[in-house]
């Protein structure tokens, strides 16, 4: 198996449009032959070449998903390395794509160096959009992949027991020991459905995922990694890089850990402003006066220069860091009006009224 995918490398480069042949798994133990974990979970791994975003987002009953499954950098590709997980996929298969790799090209390097490549299940995309999955005949029933656009089955036809691999482009979902196909469909489905951030558009998909039964065994884990050039805190390429290490519903954990990223580490959008009323401006000061932050004076409603130089201040102690723009930057010497993001004042009065504060 080894010796012939190296030898039809050059071949799917050429023309990837080989037969397909698929039979039932054999039973396989929780450590592959070549000593690798099991790890059964589904995932999509995905970019927008408008933005240059790209990511994976992924569910298992395993703990700690994050630290194996997705591998993500900007500008080059994303992989998920999973089912018996070998990390290579991840490591070498960017360093292939940095190189200027196609992601199938790239999965069919690692494929044939890999001493049990009927074990692994693999999605790869790179940042010019060529994706691939692979799935290999030795992955536990449910298992199988799917990808974007015109996907086509390719470099399946090597020996009887071969896996199946798609090429496609955009994306690639995939999983194993899963209720059924139907996960797959869902992810792909949703994504292609799915509008807004990538990093949206993959939550949603993966979401529809564990709606449509996701693995067979329940769940554990999950992770969402989204990369941008330039794109993140302080000019770093992370955008999103949540994990749920160990939760019974990891899919709603990550849900709202999302919400809690675009709050603190996104800019805010002008639709989302709202005018500093006298009422507002009166119910922060009394959250300051409860709370003992830096104001001495009445609850008064007065928009004024100390208004907005404590509201400044009060945003940057509470994280609220990419939100704060908006509201240092207004001249109201000049008559401009103070705004404030409609998150940002909906989050102030939750973490007051829930007590989240020491």
């Amino acid at each position: 198996m080894r010796f012939a995918l190296l030898v039809c490398l050059a071949a799917l480069v050429v023309s990837p449009l080989a037969g397909c042949a698929d039979s039932a798994p054999p039973e396989a133990p929780a450590v592959s032959a070549s000593g690798d974990s099991l790890v059964s979970t589904f995932s999509i791994v995905a970019v927008d070449t408008l933005t240059g975003e790209i990511g994976v987002a992924v569910q298992s009953k395993f703990p700690n998903v994050r630290s194996i499954v997705p591998w993500v950098e900007a500008g080059v590709g994303a992989v998920a390395t999973q089912s018996f997980a070998r990390l290579d996929y991840g490591r070498e298969g960017l360093a292939l794509m940095r190189s200027g790799a196609r992601a199938d090209v790239a999965m069919l390097v690692q494929l044939g160096v890999d001493p049990d490549p009927e074990s692994r299940q693999v999605g790869m995309v790179d940042a010019r959009g060529r994706a691939a999955t692979w799935t290999g005949a030795g992955a536990f029933e449910w298992r199988g992949g799917t990808a974007g656009g015109d996907a086509i089955e390719s470099f399946t036809n090597l020996a009887p027991e071969a896996g199946t691999m798609i090429v496609g482009e955009g994306y690639a979902a995939q999983g194993n020991i899963l209720v059924s196909e139907a996960t797959v469909q869902a992810m792909a489905r949703t994504f292609e459905a799915a509008e807004g951030p990538l990093a949206k558009r993959l939550m949603e998909a993966l979401v529809a995922g564990g709606a449509a039964g996701g693995d067979k065994r329940g769940e554990q884990s999950a992770a969402l990694v989204v990369h941008q050039k330039g794109a993140g805190y302080d000019g770093s390429d992370t955008i999103v890089d949540i994990s749920v290490y160990d939760h019974p519903t990891p899919l709603a954990e990550l849900e709202r850990l999302y919400a809690l990223n675009d709050l603190y580490f996104t800019d805010s959008k002008p639709e989302n402003m709202t005018e500093v009323t006298p009422a507002i401006a009166r119910e922060i000061q009394e959250i300051w006066i409860a709370r003992g932050f830096q104001y001495e004076g009445p609850a008064d409603g007065v928009v004024d220069d100390e208004f907005q130089r404590i509201l400044t201040d009060y945003m940057g102690w509470e994280n609220y860091d990419l939100r704060i723009d908006e509201v240092s930057g207004v001249d109201l010497a000049a008559g401009e009006t103070l705004y404030i993001d409609r998150e940002v004042l909906e989050d102030i009065r939750a973490v007051f009224r829930e007590g989240r504060y020491r």
